[in-house]
């Protein structure tokens, strides 16, 4: 099989999950409203539509009230927890999809380039995970995550070892430590300055 052939196939492919996805959202829309309705009691719980509901949809949605309640959430609100899972769900794995097709054809690209297309896809590899590393740091510093979580580690490890000077030279904004995002403005850079000098 060709790349292009693999190429057009993943184009296929992230079509029909847009598709899929979209579906999917609009019916676990339909089915979150009239579920919610029947747990706030917008409709009459003895009307036919609630017994339906309480006995076709609700089930779906057990899953997710378990962990809403768990969390100290209202178990009213389960069905809108699970649109978001899947609208959340559906938009990372067409992300994936796209991500995977990007780095297909630049590999592509590289490999008919020769020696300096390789060093150059490369370095776009590099910068890019340095950059995701970046992204879950930040993200984690939401949440107070610990550096040591195992789901996290790995971004520490990655990128300490030069956000350590930056801090010495890049001022906090009050409570704010802004040098995650300098860095990544600065691999950015690093990055075009050294493709333009290998292109």
């Amino acid at each position: 099989m060709t790349v292009n052939a693999l190429l057009l196939g993943l184009d296929a492919l992230t079509s029909a999950l847009r598709v899929l996805v979209f579906v999917a959202g609009l019916a676990v829309a339909a089915l979150a409203g009239l579920s919610y309705a029947v747990r706030t009691r917008r409709i009459n719980p003895f009307n036919p539509v609630a017994r339906t509901v309480r006995r076709s949809v609700d089930p779906l949605f057990a899953p997710v009230e378990r962990r809403v309640v768990r969390a100290g959430g209202r178990p009213a609100t389960a069905p809108w927890w699970a649109l978001a899972a899947v609208v959340v769900l559906g938009i990372v794995l067409v992300s994936a999809l796209g991500f995977v097709r990007q780095q297909l054809a630049m590999a592509a690209i590289a490999l008919t380039s020769g020696g300096r297309g390789l060093v150059a896809l490369l370095i776009v590899w590099t910068i890019g995970v340095l950059q995701l590393a970046l992204f879950a740091r930040v993200i984690a510093s939401w949440f107070q995550s610990s550096a040591y979580s195992r789901w996290l580690r790995w971004a520490f490890v990655l990128t300490e070892w030069f956000l350590r000077p930056l801090r010495q030279v890049v001022p906090t904004l009050g409570m704010i430590d802004i040098t995650p995002i300098v860095a990544y403005f600065v691999l950015r850079l690093v990055a075009g300055l050294v493709l333009t000098a290998l292109a």
